[in-house]
């Protein structure tokens, strides 16, 4: 299972939301270029970043700090937050990202996120983020009347790399993922999934592994100090 550290981004800076509410913010490191650093000497394989401000205004924003840590490390990437066209998708693959993430635009147009699966077999990822079983979208500003196992289904049938599942409701809490849901999409769907969202200690990995998950996200508990990377990826 890959343990994969979090860089979300505001303003250029790494930052962490409580609950995905953007006026409940912590501003942890100013230079994104140095936490992933810190995260490669780590010995991480994957990194995860989240553009909030894309996210929030519906297309890229951070892309220029994204191209910098694709262009000076060496593990791979994903990147999520303001991909919603084909353009964008694009832009960012021939940057080096290796893996991108797609939660507003593939729930609000499942065809079209359906047609860029078949274009792009096996580089984008399914951002499934709910608050309990309601799916939210644009920056987890809004709720959609679907429950999450109906995009999950659908989602499962495409040529996905991976459906990256994050409940808001414990994102960057630090008192445990939602194992039981967790589990629940594992069992539910034959497609990998990745978790997110509350990871706090080395205990939490190795429960999300012995569930069956294919990667665990870790955030806010790296800056935190709650968990130490490398042990996280060993235990992994």
């Amino acid at each position: 299972m890959e343990v994969i550290p979090a860089i979300d981004l505001i303003g250029g800076k790494c930052v962490r939301l409580i609950q995905g509410e953007y006026h409940r913010q912590i501003t942890y490191e100013d230079n994104p270029i140095k936490q992933a650093q810190v995260f490669a000497d780590a010995g991480a394989k994957w990194l995860h970043i989240v553009d909030l401000d894309g996210a929030r205004m519906g297309r890229s924003i951070n892309f220029e700090v994204i191209a910098a840590i694709t262009s000076q490390f060496d593990f791979d990437v994903e990147v999520g937050g303001g991909i919603r066209d084909e353009d964008t998708i694009r832009m960012m693959l021939d940057a080096g990202v290796k893996r991108l993430i797609i939660g507003t635009a593939a729930v609000r147009n499942l065809g079209w996120f359906s047609e860029m699966a078949d274009k792009f077999v096996n580089k984008l990822a399914f951002g499934l983020d709910a608050r309990g079983s309601k799916v939210a979208v644009a920056g987890w500003t809004q709720e959609m009347p679907q429950k999450l196992w109906d995009f999950a289904a659908q989602a499962a049938n495409l040529p996905l790399s991976a459906i990256i599942y994050t409940d808001i409701t414990k994102d960057g809490m630090l008192d445990g993922p939602n194992f039981d849901r967790t589990k629940a999409l594992v069992d539910a769907v034959n497609i990998p999934i990745i978790a997110a969202g509350g990871v706090t200690k080395v205990e939490d990995v190795v429960r999300l592994k012995e569930l069956g998950v294919a990667g665990a996200i870790v955030g806010r508990a790296l800056y935190e100090g709650t968990i130490d990377l490398a042990q996280a990826i060993k235990a992994g």
